[in-house]
């Protein structure tokens, strides 16, 4: 990590927990379901060649131990489909393959339901509550000047201090957090902290008890509910307060405001989301260009090429590999009989590396044809933050550029490699040399 002035502002400090929130392999081991990602592809890529969907979960295929991702999916029977075509199958047809798998109780107890777990005609009642804050115009336009440009020129003044870093840490890490922070309305120092106890107020942890779950969960809800409040009496250009000015419009019903626990959910979900995914994909990206040196000189001499770095870096290696679907009815799905109640991990990394649809698909190749991936999946819970978090990996990527023009893999520290689990995956960490 790279030294910071004792009175710097934590958005630039050294502050432990970025180590400690942003090691991708770490973040595997403390869940409990790290695994050698690079050897896993080949024997996930000989199941999709023999088979588009296989019965039982994937890690059972590959006799790896089980990782129970989902509470709701306890008990029941698992097909793991592989191919392209089949995922958009299920993706397209969520009155069968519902997302209702992702639902969880809090470590109270407490019944909580956000989009993720719902399905239309809830899911699209709720999703148009806060969609227009996410549309393409507004990530160009509001979070550019809001929060993604200031926050990239405070990292970039900070780097120029020095000869090295480490990407990930020192630039990855702090854009989608600080950007999703500012954006709600929180300040800046409590980026980290509130990340921090919503990671460890959640049963995936294994690493904190009880006790402690119940006691993060509190700083989380006090936190937000608490700026719901503030927003109420002053509302301020940020997301709570859009929020607070939003209709929830069901079906059949009267137009009503948004309560402050469905506020809640809102809030923790693009807090978590954007805070941790973007931060992996962003480093994936990275590491692609870093890692494949003429696509990266292509890219610093021909701008115009950003998209298709990212598009092509989200096809390669998505951070979230799997998503999961509960099946509503008994239905005849790719050839199998699936019965009502079993659970579909739809492989969203291997169809993004499905040969019938890419050549070389293990390649990195931003020059590649342009074909839609599933990277952000499809369908109904299309990723709601993904103008935004393309935002930000491009205008990260470009700053880059612009200000280190010879910034290179430092050929002396540890090379990066993906690591992670198979649910979720990164980089190791980028090293790098900036002059």
């Amino acid at each position: 990590m790279l030294e910071t002035a004792p009175n710097a502002d934590v958005l630039t400090a050294d502050d432990p927990l970025y180590e400690e929130l942003y090691d991708v392999r770490r973040e595997a081991e403390a869940i409990g379901n790290a695994v050698d990602v690079d050897a896993a592809i080949p024997r996930i890529h000989a199941l999709r060649s023999a088979a588009p969907v296989h019965k039982g979960r994937l890690r059972e295929l590959l006799g790896l131990p089980v990782h129970q991702r989902h509470a709701r999916a306890a008990g029941r029977q698992h097909w793991t489909v592989l191919s392209y075509d089949a995922c958009e199958a299920a993706l397209r047809d969520p009155a069968i393959f519902s997302n209702s798998v992702q639902g969880h109780d809090n470590p109270a107890g407490e019944k909580t339901m956000g989009i993720l777990e719902m399905d239309p005609p809830m899911h699209r009642a709720y999703r148009r509550t806060i969609q227009p804050k996410f549309n393409m115009p507004e990530a160009m336009g509001w979070w550019r000047e809001h929060t993604i440009d200031t926050i990239i020129e405070r990292l970039i003044a900070r780097m120029k201090q020095g000869e090295r870093a480490d990407l990930n840490l020192d630039y990855c890490a702090r854009i989608p957090v600080y950007t999703i922070t500012t954006a709600i309305g929180l300040d800046g120092d409590e980026a980290l902290r509130f990340r921090h106890a919503y990671l460890n107020s959640t049963s995936s942890s294994r690493t904190v008890t009880m006790e402690q779950r119940l006691a993060n969960a509190k700083i989380v809800e006090s936190t937000v509910l608490g700026l719901i409040e503030r927003r109420r009496a002053e509302p301020q250009d940020d997301l709570v307060s859009f929020l607070l000015g939003m209709k929830l419009q069901m079906p059949g019903e009267t137009p009503r405001p948004l309560t402050d626990r469905e506020i809640l959910a809102h809030a923790k979900l693009v807090m978590v989301a954007g805070g941790g995914t973007s931060w992996r994909q962003m480093g994936i990206a990275l590491f692609a260009l870093l890692s494949h040196r003429d696509q990266f000189e292509a890219l610093r001499s021909d701008r115009a090429l950003i998209d298709d770095a990212i598009e092509e870096s989200l096809r390669w290696n998505p951070t979230a590999p799997y998503f999961y679907r509960m099946v509503t009815k008994d239905v005849e799905f790719q050839g199998h009989h699936i019965a009502e109640g079993s659970v579909l991990e739809l492989g969203l990394g291997p169809a993004n590396r499905d040969p019938w649809r890419w050549e070389r698909p293990d390649e990195y190749d931003l020059f590649r044809p342009k074909l839609t991936n599933m990277a952000f999946g499809l369908g109904t819970h299309r990723c709601l933050g993904m103008n935004v978090a393309r935002v930000e990996i491009a205008r990260g990527i470009e700053a880059l550029l612009d200000h280190f023009p010879n910034l290179r893999l430092d050929p002396d520290a540890p090379a990066p490699f993906m690591t992670g689990g198979l649910e979720q995956q990164g980089v190791s960490g980028l090293p790098v040399l900036l002059r």
